[in-house]
């Protein structure tokens, strides 16, 4: 018998071993990875899987917070509130704010950044000045806007005086309130849609624009043919990211007008707040969170078919 066959002979048994041993190690390795992964899974089951599953159960009962009836009512409260004229009218407020609120923190972000790429002196300072209100809290940013929305003392009616134009009740007329907290929210959120225009215009290849230049085109030609093609995805994930944020306004409003005047501000998650909390129908307000959950969702989906779309 030769050597050679003698070695393969004696090698083989031990091929098993490694292969268990290989097993084991992966068993272990996936016992190390559930156990980092435990206490994520812990605390996101505790938080959001559980206060989901147990919301949507109290939506089919009256659960209240005086305790009087918390009875099975099935889609009771689903039809109450897909009859009920204050929900429609909030989420029509929540809709029309969505609406008006979007277009200028997208436009205003993309001016801010175009002004900033183009190479101002100072640019850290600039940077600082548009991001910093994104960083306050939003109960200083809306006492800062009530007091200079007030009728007698605020600064706009006083910078409007020196033009000869009359006193705006900004807050407390049904046809202006909605447009004084876009004001507020443009001023206060803007700085986080212009970091992300300014960085993805940073991105941009500058040979782009050198090609461009020996081609003759003007400054205006570039951005329309340059900058806003290479912004297009940046533009796409603002505008999904504004919409979703837009429609679950809650604490500029709560804080600046109370959803006054007559309700002419109040929105949907306010409505579900004051539902719950005030009136103390937990069930039926978790049935208004889910219609509202469900339209969001349709939302996203929406959107995400129709960027897909532009993008294909």
């Amino acid at each position: 018998m030769s050597t050679s066959t003698i070695s393969r002979r004696n090698a083989a048994p031990a091929a098993a071993p490694n292969g268990t041993a290989r097993a084991a190690s992966r068993r272990r390795d996936t016992l190390h990875g559930w156990g980092f992964m435990a206490p994520f899974m812990a605390f996101f089951v505790l938080f959001l899987i559980w206060p989901l599953l147990h919301g949507a159960y109290m939506s089919l009962t009256g659960k209240s917070l005086t305790g009087a009836n918390d009875s099975f009512l099935g889609l009771a409260n689903y039809a109450e509130a897909l009859a009920d004229a204050d929900m429609w009218h909030s989420l029509g407020n929540t809709l029309y704010f969505t609406v008006i609120s979007t277009v200028p923190l997208v436009l205003v972000a993309l001016a801010m950044a175009g002004l900033v790429n183009m190479g101002l002196p100072a640019q850290w300072l600039w940077r600082l000045s548009f991001f910093a209100p994104f960083l306050l809290a939003s109960t200083v940013v809306s006492l800062f806007f009530t007091w200079m929305f007030n009728p007698q003392l605020g600064l706009l009616n006083e910078l409007l005086a020196m033009v000869g134009i009359p006193p705006v009740a900004w807050l407390n007329n049904p046809d202006v309130a909605m447009w004084s907290i876009v004001i507020a929210t443009l001023w206060w959120t803007v700085g986080f849609n212009f970091l992300l225009y300014l960085a993805a215009m940073q991105n941009i290849p500058v040979q782009h624009y050198e090609a461009a230049q020996l081609d003759g085109a003007g400054g205006w030609r570039q951005f329309f043919s340059i900058t806003l093609p290479q912004l297009q995805p940046t533009t796409i994930m603002i505008v999904i990211l504004q919409v979703l944020a837009s429609l679950k306004i809650f604490d500029q409003v709560y804080q600046m007008t109370g959803g006054g005047p007559g309700g002419a501000t109040r929105s949907t998650v306010q409505y579900i707040f004051e539902t719950g909390f005030t009136g103390y129908r937990l069930g039926y307000s978790s049935a208004i969170s889910y219609i509202f959950f469900g339209l969001i969702v349709l939302v996203s989906i929406a959107q995400f078919f129709i960027t897909r779309k532009r993008s294909a």
